[in-house]
């Protein structure tokens, strides 16, 4: 039977006793419906991870035992930072969690000329939120140990001038790919635009900014299936997935 991984926002230490947080909880009690006695793993966010035992279940209150602290780390030595244009419905979820899936260290929201989703003020605040539940949940599943760095959506334009990185990629079907380096960076930014894709004028400011073109083959993408094949490609040549 697989042992559940649970990521809590308290910070953890070894053989304390600690109280889950209300999401966490619940989700261990009402739809896992685990009790006392039953193991499970707890991470917070900043490396490693603690086997744990639950000492105590009802409807209000979780507690749980930890024991030792493991090392375990499942991160990839390439950081990919990755900018990617807000899209529409679940696409965006769909997105932060199969990057998170694969490796991504730092994730962007960008707004495009393109981007028919708009977001502010407290909508804006919930998405961001919403979305980083998706991360999480993605991190418990797939075995990482440190959240994904889930940025402020930004305009594609600061997101040029401010992002860093020792290489930078922008996906881009109408124009031939440059070619990879040998050697792997430490650091990488890839942006991805939405449906309809970057304009000229954003694909000629990326260039500007130093942005090399990489296209994926002959197909068109969608916006979804794109930053996906790349971050494979790119974990596969520089990363951790050979």
């Amino acid at each position: 039977m697989r042992i559940p991984r649970i990521f809590t926002g308290q910070a953890l230490a070894p053989d304390q006793v600690l109280e889950l947080e209300p999401g966490p909880g619940q989700h261990v009690a009402r739809v896992l419906r685990m009790g006392p006695g039953d193991p499970l793993v707890l991470f917070d966010g900043n490396g490693g991870e603690f086997p744990a035992t639950l000492q105590a279940v009802d409807k209000k209150r979780v507690t749980v035992a930890l024991g030792e602290r493991r090392d375990h780390e499942a991160e990839s030595p390439l950081w990919i930072h990755l900018g990617i244009a807000i899209s529409r419905g679940d696409r965006m979820d769909w997105v932060m969690q199969k990057a998170t899936e694969l490796g991504v260290s730092a994730i962007t929201p960008l707004l495009t000329e393109r981007t028919e989703v708009r977001l502010a003020g407290e909508r804006g605040d919930k998405k961001l939120r919403h979305w980083r539940q998706v991360t999480i949940s993605a991190c418990e599943q797939c075995g990482r140990n440190r959240l994904p760095i889930l940025h402020q959506p930004l305009p594609v334009t600061e997101w040029l001038q401010n992002t860093q990185a020792d290489y930078r990629l922008v996906l881009h079907h109408r124009a031939p790919s440059s070619p990879l380096p040998a050697g792997a960076p430490a650091s990488l930014a890839l942006l991805v635009g939405p449906e309809g894709g970057l304009s000229a004028t954003e694909i000629d400011r990326a260039e500007t900014a130093g942005y090399q073109s990489l296209a994926l083959g002959p197909r068109v993408l969608r916006t979804e299936t794109a930053p996906l094949a790349a971050l494979a490609i790119l974990q596969a040549r520089w990363g951790d997935m050979a």
